[in-house]
Parts: C-alpha cells; structure tokens; sequence
C-alpha cells in the first residue's frame, strides 16, 4: 500500500496524526509536491502505527485465550513448581511424619525414645538448612504441597515431653537405648541414663522449638500465600474483565480498520486525481517556464532600449534647458530693446505732437498769407476789370 494516504479520526487510532481533507490547488508551485510527500510521510507512519496496533492486540487476544483456557489449578501450579520443590527441601519426609506421629500417639504404638532418636537427624538437618531456609522464602508464592501436621493447632511441646518422660520413668529404658550406649552400659547406672537422656532431650526441645517456630513462621507464610491467591485469583478476574473489554475494543478497531480502508481508497482516487492535475501543472509550468525565458529576453531588450531613450532624453532635456535658457537670454535683450523702442516711441509721439502743433501753426500762417494773397491778388484784378471796361466803353 506504499503511496496510499489514509485520514482516521483521533478516536480510531490513538496517536495517529489526523489528516485534512485534499485541496484541489488553484495555482501551480512547488507545494503541490510537498503536500504529495507529506501525505506520503502520513501514510506511512499510519501503516506502521496501524501494524502495531493489530499485532499487539493479536497477542493480548492470544495469551488471554491460552490463560482462560487452562484451569486455575493448573495455573497456580504452573507458577508454584519450583517454589513447592524449595519448601519440600524446608521439612523432610522423616520430620513431617514425627509430626503426624507425636499428635496421634494411641493411634500408632511406637516407641517414645525412638521417635526421638528419629527427629534427631532431621532436626540436624534443619540446622543445615535454616540458613536456605531464609534465602528460599522469599521466592515462595504458593503453599499447596507444605506438609504440616494434620492437628498443629493442637500441638504442644510441652505435653509431648511430658509423655515421654512418664513413659520413660513407667516402662524404664528401652531395649533400643542399650544400642546407643553399646560398651559403657555396665558401667553407667539408670540415673546417669537417665540424666544422659534428660539433657539430650533439652537438646531437642530447643531443636523442636525451633521447629515449631519454623513450622509458625511456615503458618504466616501459608496464610500470606492464601491471601497471594486470593489476589491472584481477583486479578485473573481483572484480567478476563480486561480481556473481554479489549476484545470489543479490536472489534471496534477492525471496524474503524475498513472504514480507514474505505477512506484510504476515496483518498487514493483523490490522490491519483490530484496526481495528473499535478502532471497538468507541470507541463503548464514548463510552458510557463520557456515563455517566461522568452519574456525575459524581450524584456532584456526592452530595457536595453528604454536605457537608451534615457540617455536621448536626458540629451533633449539638456538641449532644451540650454534653448531655453538661450530664448531666456533673447527674451531679456528684446525686452531692453522693446523698453528702448517704447521710451524712443514716447518721445516720437512727444515731437509729432509738437510738429502738429506747428503744422497747425504754419497751416494758419499760410491760410493767412493765401488770404492775404488772394486779397491783393483780388484787388488787382479789380483794377484790372475796372480798366478793362473802361477802355471797352471807350
């Protein structure tokens, strides 16, 4: 399923990231190819996660089933075996049976020295063993194979003594003892025996004492296990409440498992879908690309171009402003020249007016001339007229 993307909700898969849905991208760039290898990294680690998820359940379901399926007896001894061997090595067979045998002295006719004579060597080797006695105890879980006797709640040191120091001063010593003291019972007499055996038996008074402090501190232990197995059997029952509930819990998985399924297969076809437009993206980018190349390269131009406008214009600008500073120049000198002009033309029109003013002098003088002219003239003519008609009359 290498390139699959899957979205699950928080509540499917613990710790699994929640995927968002696909954006169909709008534009062309490169985060459509981030987006693709982060949905790869997502999907990724969602299989793997997944693949864990299912393997440990698996065999949670497993072991639950194995654990269920053996009786409880069973159970308990499978994980006591070796601790039962240890506690069997704490009393020997011999001790036990002393035990059984010291609570139910009419039931059993034996001999009182002899089941003394035969607690001897196992109370030695409880001596021996008092020391694994303690390193033992602490890897003990269960007490179903302890031997204890069958009325220890009965059971007094005191009394036995008691017993066995009537039985010794009614019947006398045993036949048995005289094994014991093989050569020297000529020369021993019945009270040195007797003293002989007091002491040995405060010898093993303090050995049965310290038998029956074991066989107490074995009792606690016994009541401890009990309680152990108590736990243990609440425990189970915790554990099969826990099994049933994480049963339900991968039922519920395996469905939230094919819904992922079905949703990793829409996004599947979302990615493929998302996957050719990429493909449209890039090619359009490629065109983009050698197009944009092209722009580039006119662009170039362009400028190369506009550099050189710059520089005309710059050229223009600078002959403009020397033009105009020129005209300004021209302006300057026509404008002297104008004021010039105007004051030269005021002082025309002062003298033309003063010429009209004597042209309107001279006009009257010569009206006055022409009258004074006309005046002789005409008289004259008269003197002429008046001789002309004279001499016509004649």
């Amino acid at each position: 399923m290498a390139g699959r993307s899957v979205r699950l909700s928080r509540s499917s898969v613990p710790g699994t990231p929640l995927l968002t849905p696909v954006q169909q991208p709008s534009t062309p760039g490169p985060d459509l190819l981030a987006l693709e290898e982060e949905y790869k990294r997502l999907n990724a680690e969602l299989q793997a996660k997944t693949a864990d998820v299912f393997r440990q359940a698996k065999e949670i379901i497993r072991d639950r089933q194995e654990v269920l399926s053996r009786p409880l007896s069973t159970q308990m001894k499978s994980c006591d075996d070796k601790d039962d061997y240890s506690l069997r090595g704490l009393l020997p067979s011999e001790g036990i049976v002393h035990l059984h045998s010291e609570t139910k002295p009419k039931t059993k006719n034996i001999d009182p020295v002899n089941k003394v004579r035969n607690k001897l060597p196992s109370a030695n080797k409880g001596r021996k063993t008092n020391s694994s006695v303690k390193l033992k105890y602490s890897d003990v879980q269960t007490a179903n194979d302890v031997a204890i006797p069958e009325d220890f709640s009965d059971f007094s040191l005191a009394e036995t003594f008691i017993k066995i120091e009537g039985h010794l001063e009614e019947e006398g010593l045993p036949e048995c003892i005289g094994d014991t003291f093989s050569g020297a019972s000529n020369d021993i007499g019945a009270e040195a025996q007797l003293r002989f055996l007091k002491a040995k038996l405060h010898v093993m008074q303090e050995e049965l004492d310290n038998v029956a402090y074991e066989c107490n501190k074995k009792e606690d232990e016994i009541q401890n296990l009990k309680l152990q197995v108590k736990n243990f059997e609440e425990d189970f029952m915790k554990q099969q409440r826990t099994i049933h509930m994480q049963q339900s819990q991968v039922e519920k998985y395996m469905t939230l498992f094919e819904e992922a399924n079905k949703k990793c297969d829409g996004l599947q076809q979302q990615l493929s879908s998302v996957e050719r437009e990429l493909e449209d993206k890039r090619r359009l980018q490629k065109q983009a690309a050698s197009s944009q190349s092209a722009t580039e390269v006119r662009l170039n131009r362009a400028l190369e171009e506009a550099e050189k406008y710059k520089l005309e214009l710059n050229k223009l600008r600078q002959n403009n402003k020397d033009i105009t500073n020129e005209d300004h120049k021209k302006i300057e000198v026509l404008k002297s020249e104008n004021k010039k002009l105007e004051k030269q033309k005021g002082e025309l029109i002062i003298g033309f007016k003063k010429q009209l003013k004597l042209i309107d002098v001279l006009k009257r003088q010569k009206m006055h001339f022409e009258a004074a002219k006309m005046l002789s003239f005409t008289e004259e003519e008269f003197m002429k007229a008046l001789e002309w008609n004279g001499e016509i009359n004649k």
